[in-house]
């Protein structure tokens, strides 16, 4: 099964990896909850973690973790996710650049 077939019909995992300074711990936080909030009520969400670094590289110390039953349960609840930060005027780029948060934000599937 390839990457693009196993999108379409496996889990879908959207990590997010986050260099927080110290300075902006909480209010990052706080963005994160509500966000992670948000998602656990949609359709597909399977699990919603929200990680802080215990050991080793200490690069990106904070990481989320979300896996949904599908690519079109993803791309739901992105779009519901994209209509409430519209409403409310919330950036998340901005947001980031604002507390000098570093991000690598990406999709995974499962090999195999």
């Amino acid at each position: 099964m390839n990457a693009h077939t196993q999108l379409q019909h496996g889990s879908v995992y959207r990590i997010d990896k986050f260099a927080v300074p110290v300075a902006a711990r909480e209010e990052f936080l706080a963005q994160i909850e509500e966000t992670k909030v948000f998602l656990d009520t949609q359709a597909g969400c399977l699990q919603n973690l929200v990680l802080e670094v215990q050991s080793g590289s200490d690069r990106f110390n904070f990481l989320t973790v979300v896996e949904w039953d599908s690519a079109a349960a993803f791309e739901k609840a992105k779009a519901a996710m994209g209509e409430v930060r519209r409403v409310s005027g919330f950036d998340p780029r901005a947001f980031l650049g604002r507390l000098g948060v570093e991000a690598d934000m990406s999709n995974y599937g499962v090999i195999g």
